[in-house]
């Protein structure tokens, strides 16, 4: 079937949205694990069947889910993550400074050649890889035992690796984000990492431009200019045209340069999308108006998109996993809310439409495009 399938996940279950080409009419599939949180579902590039999901609860600790046949049917494939050779519960301590909480898993990033290979960020932060299709996780240890390790520091939603992006260019790079000690880049598969916040400043630290402790909200990039990563940090817009060796602020006329989400139009590299909120205390659209926001200058000038969405007492927010990109010719944009509602474009964000309402708090959105 050509069309798109819209996976969701949600502090109550996750659900599969799909729909043809022409992305008007939705069926809608759920809730899947219904009552579990789901951190974050997420399908492989190389095989339009395989979906991994990361499900989580207080009593019950942390599963890996897979689906080998589009979100139809799924099957419990892990509870266990191995720390350094160490089989890791819910506390361990491993030597260092300090113990560090296995708490859920935050983010799934599926290899882009192998449907067996995912990466893992997890919260306290820690990166993880399975190369067996989810049935066991090995960690990348030389992340947590970066010598900047003991100084990370929780941000509001936890001290979490939220964001992977691997570059299409070369298979041994990776970019990381962690909250809140700030954005790092591997050059080797995973084995050893680097700090790549020259040029960020964040006012809340004893050192405003210090090389870590930086509260990185997401990064995006596009498949044909991975030296080029865009940033929604705690405050400001950024961009790096150095594969993150070096920041500027791209903020521009935003109403405000706080928010969770960023993301890269399909086909087009310097134009992306923003959700700006309030403040960092007042987690809701500026005024009551959802709004999405585009550059298409790669930065500095933006203009608001609101046709469809709603424009008066409305006080969800967006947050940093629930924005996603389809790469039909007219490339779709989706995001959800935490009041439980999925938007839709299939214009790139000229009109939008709701997919579904009502489901619960939204934690992630990602998008398959089908052929």
């Amino acid at each position: 079937m050509s069309g798109v399938r819209v996976l969701v996940g949600t502090r109550k279950g996750a659900f599969v949205l799909t729909s043809d080409e022409k992305r008007e009419r939705w069926d809608v599939q759920g809730p899947h694990f219904p009552g579990w949180e789901i951190y974050h579902v997420k399908g492989s590039p190389a095989d339009p069947n395989r979906l991994y999901a990361s499900q989580s609860g207080g009593w019950f600790g942390q599963q890996i889910q897979r689906s080998d046949d589009g979100g139809a049917t799924w099957e419990p494939v892990n509870n266990e993550f191995v720390y350094d050779g160490v089989p890791g519960t819910h506390q361990w301590y491993d030597g260092t400074q300090h113990p560090w909480e296995f708490k859920r898993v935050w983010h799934l990033e599926p290899s882009l050649s192998d449907p067996d290979t995912v990466y893992a960020g997890v919260e306290d932060a820690a990166m993880f890889r399975t190369t067996d299709g989810g049935r066991s996780w090995h960690e990348l240890s030389g992340l947590r035992k970066h010598t900047s390790g003991p100084s990370w520091q929780p941000g509001a939603g936890g001290m979490c690796l939220h964001t992977i992006i691997l570059d299409p260019s070369n298979p041994d790079r990776i970019f990381i984000a962690i909250s809140a000690a700030g954005a790092f880049r591997s050059d080797d598969g995973g084995t050893t990492w680097q700090p790549i916040n020259h040029g960020l400043r964040s006012e809340f630290m004893p050192n405003p431009e210090a090389e870590v402790g930086h509260c990185v909200h997401n990064l995006a990039m596009h498949r044909s200019r991975p030296g080029v990563l865009f940033m929604q940090k705690h405050w400001d817009v950024m961009r790096s045209d150095d594969a993150g060796a070096s920041w500027h602020e791209i903020s521009g006329n935003l109403p405000t340069d706080f928010g969770f989400p960023i993301a890269v139009h399909a086909h087009e590299p310097e134009t992306i999308y923003v959700v700006p909120i309030t403040s960092d205390s007042q987690h809701f659209p500026p005024d009551g108006k959802l709004r999405v926001y585009r550059s298409r200058s790669g930065g500095g000038e933006w203009e608001p998109l609101t046709n469809g969405l709603p424009q008066s007492n409305c006080y969800v927010n967006v947050l940093r996993d629930a924005m996603a990109v389809d790469t039909h010719a007219s490339c779709g944009i989706y995001f959800g809310t935490t009041g439980g509602q999925v938007y839709a474009s299939a214009d790139s964000g000229d009109t939008w439409a709701p997919i579904v309402r009502d489901l619960p708090s939204v934690l992630s959105v990602e998008v398959q495009t089908l052929r």
